[in-house]
C-alpha cells in the first residue's frame, strides 16, 4: 500500500511540476517574447513585398552574383536548400594546407573582381558559419564592382552600407557590421 501512495506522491509531484516548468514559466515568456519581440521571436524573417520569406536576418546565406554584396565564406553547405543549415566550423588550423588552398581561391577569386586586398572577413569564415555580416571596410571594398554590374552610383550604393550598418552592441561591444541579407533585398528594390 505505502508503494502505491508513494507512487500517487511521485506522479503528483510530476504534474505539479510539469505545470510549472512548462505552463506557468513558459508561457509569460512566450508572452512576453510576442508582445515586446515580435520580429525577434518569430525568427527575425526579412519577407519581399509579396510575403515571401527571403531569409533570417540572423543566418548567413551565400551571396556569390556580381549583381550582390559578396558574404564572407562558410563551412556550411547551402546547396541543399530543403533545411536550415546548422552551424559548422571547418576546424582546419592555422597551417593546414586545405584552408590555405581555399583562402588563396578566395582572394584570387576577389582578385578578378578588383580588390587586391580583401578585408579579414571577406576572407576567413566566422566561427559558427553562419555569420550574416560583414564589416563595413568588407563592404565598401565592393563598391565598384556593384557599380558596373547594377550601374548605380557608388554614393547610393555607400548610403546603402551607411543605412545597414549596425553600430556596437551597448555601444562597446563587438564591431560595426553590415547585415548582408537586410543590404542585398534593399539593393534588389533599388535596382532590380
Amino acid at each position: 500500500m505505502s508503494f502505491l501512495r508513494e507512487g500517487f506522491k511521485a506522479l503528483r509531484l510530476t504534474v505539479v511540476l510539469w505545470l510549472l516548468t512548462l505552463v506557468l514559466y513558459t508561457l509569460p515568456l512566450l508572452a512576453v517574447g510576442q508582445g515586446l519581440f515580435p520580429a525577434m521571436a518569430n525568427g527575425s524573417l526579412l519577407r519581399n513585398a509579396g510575403g515571401q520569406v527571403l531569409g533570417s536576418t540572423l543566418i548567413g546565406q551565400p551571396f556569390s552574383s556580381d549583381r550582390y554584396f559578396w558574404s564572407r565564406p562558410s563551412a556550411v553547405d547551402y546547396s541543399t536548400g530543403k533545411t536550415a543549415p546548422t552551424s559548422a566550423p571547418s576546424n582546419l588550423g592555422p597551417t593546414n594546407p586545405e584552408l590555405v588552398k581555399r583562402i588563396e581561391a578566395t582572394a584570387s577569386t576577389y582578385a578578378k573582381a578588383g580588390i587586391e586586398k580583401p578585408a579579414a572577413d571577406l576572407l576567413y569564415a566566422s566561427g559558427s558559419g553562419l555569420d550574416p555580416h560583414i564589416s563595413p571596410e568588407a563592404a565598401r571594398q565592393q563598391i565598384p564592382r556593384l557599380v558596373a554590374a547594377r550601374s548605380l552610383p557608388s554614393a547610393k550604393l555607400e548610403q546603402l552600407i551607411l543605412r545597414h550598418t549596425q553600430g556596437r552592441v551597448l555601444g562597446f561591444i563587438g564591431e560595426p557590421r553590415v547585415n548582408l541579407l537586410a543590404l542585398n533585398h534593399e539593393l534588389d528594390l533599388r535596382a532590380p
